[in-house]
């Protein structure tokens, strides 16, 4: 990896998220992260709640760079976390740095403490 400030957690190969899928990762710490895979290999990552009731945002489907939670069917956009009009409401974002077919989440934030807000 490039060397810069911020501290990077290695989570998975890009091969092993399928296109227009998820991934979800434990944390030492708070909910799990959901990791997604658009069709054009953009990689984002946000806490897997739904904003809503809390649904798991990793088994929702995927489509453009948003997900639909598999619970009340509510569209997340992944770039900025927050359900689209006339929805409201966002879930945390988490900073993906992807080097050489490998995601990284940063690990500042992947070890910060995310309540989930009722």
């Amino acid at each position: 990896m490039t060397p810069n400030t911020t501290p990077w957690i290695r989570i998975c190969h890009l091969s092993d998220i399928p296109r227009l899928g998820a991934r979800r990762v434990d944390r030492p710490r708070g909910p799990q992260i959901a990791v997604f895979r658009t069709q054009d290999d953009q990689i984002f990552a946000v806490l897997d709640a739904c904003p809503h009731k809390g649904g798991p945002l990793s088994q929702g489907i995927v489509f453009g760079h948003a997900v639909a939670c598999p619970l009340h069917n509510w569209t997340i956009e992944l770039k900025d976390g927050c359900a689209r009009s006339p929805d409201v409401g966002c879930v945390k974002k988490f900073q993906v740095n992807v080097e050489d077919d490998t995601i990284y989440l940063n690990a500042d934030e992947f070890n910060e403490l995310v309540e989930l807000k009722p």
